[in-house]
């Protein structure tokens, strides 16, 4: 399931380059540090709020012309303007779900005795080097 909802974003102009983020669908505030880290924020808000609950009670978006920018709650705090983020929910749902799941590997027998002389956690470094070379760290 594909959610969008109208975000006001608020520049605040500061050294941080700060924007101020509401989701007044679901009475959400949070904030990013330049505009992909607002967007990712509003996103990941977004993800948040939905994450347990069933699709038919994730609240339905306002249309986008129905968001009046000059009644936000940041409007006094710098330029607001008004965007549309969308998060695939069921994405978000496996992309938090942190169970482990068993996998078999073969590794040279060499590289397994130093991994064990070293006391490494094999599994723990095969995750993050998934993460890495998926771009996910």
């Amino acid at each position: 399931m594909i959610a969008v909802y109208p975000v006001i974003l608020t520049c605040t102009h500061d050294d941080k380059d700060t924007y101020l983020i509401e989701i007044p669908d679901l009475n959400g505030m949070t904030e990013g540090h330049g505009l992909a880290d607002a967007i990712h924020m509003a996103r990941d808000y977004i993800g948040c709020y939905c994450y347990d609950k069933e699709n038919a009670d994730i609240p339905a978006s306002s249309s986008i012309n129905d968001i009046d920018v000059s009644k936000g709650m940041f409007y006094e705090d710098g330029v607001s303007d008004i965007t549309l983020v969308d998060v695939d929910i069921d994405s978000y749902r496996k992309k938090m779900e942190n169970r482990s799941v068993r996998r078999n590997v073969s590794i040279p027998f060499w590289l397994n005795e130093a991994a064990e002389e070293h006391h490494i956690n094999v599994s723990k470094v095969l995750q993050e080097a998934l993460k890495q070379k998926l771009n996910m760290a």
